[in-house]
């Protein structure tokens, strides 16, 4: 068996397998909540514009982290975050598959001001893109940062940067 390190940190299957595997279903990409669009596609590169904790039910989950919201609830949120990430590029790409790598989230955490274990937060969203994609592919540069409000006070926003095949 070949055990190259590209093939001993790549799960077996396709990102979808990896997604059913995780008994995640990819909802409807939630729709701008503003004047701007979800993803832009600039060469061979896709941006996401920031996505929140939106159930498929269109449930916002908002507070503030390290007040009424706990690190494990936010890390879901941030899960969560991901998974509507993951759903904006299954629609801009078509397939999963045209991944060729995670570059870069911006993890926004709407957090009291003495809050300061965002990374822990936004783990969530790291977190499932390896599982999602595997280290060679879902393992990104990252900011993880606080912030004294967010639109509609939901309790994370994350943006990404994705790198694709031609």
């Amino acid at each position: 068996m070949n055990t190259s390190p590209a093939t001993a940190k790549t799960p077996p299957g396709s990102p979808y397998d990896r997604l059913a595997a995780l008994g995640i279903e990819l909802p409807p990409p939630p729709p701008p909540i503003a004047n701007f669009v979800t993803h832009v596609r600039e060469g061979n590169f896709l941006y996401l514009s920031g996505q929140g904790p939106r159930e498929a039910d269109g449930l916002l989950h908002t507070g503030k982290v390290g007040a009424e919201i706990g690190i494990e609830d936010a890390y879901g949120h941030a899960r969560l975050t991901g998974i509507n990430l993951l759903a904006v590029m299954h629609e801009a790409l078509g397939d999963l598959s045209r991944v060729k790598r995670i570059v870069k989230l911006l993890g926004m955490v709407n957090a009291v001001p003495f809050f300061t274990d965002h990374p822990s937060v936004i783990n969530g969203c790291s977190d499932l893109f390896i599982g999602v994609f595997g280290e060679q592919v879902g393992q990104h540069a990252r900011s993880a940062v606080g912030f004294g409000s967010l639109p509609g006070n939901i309790t994370v926003e994350i943006e990404a940067i994705v790198a694709l095949y031609d």
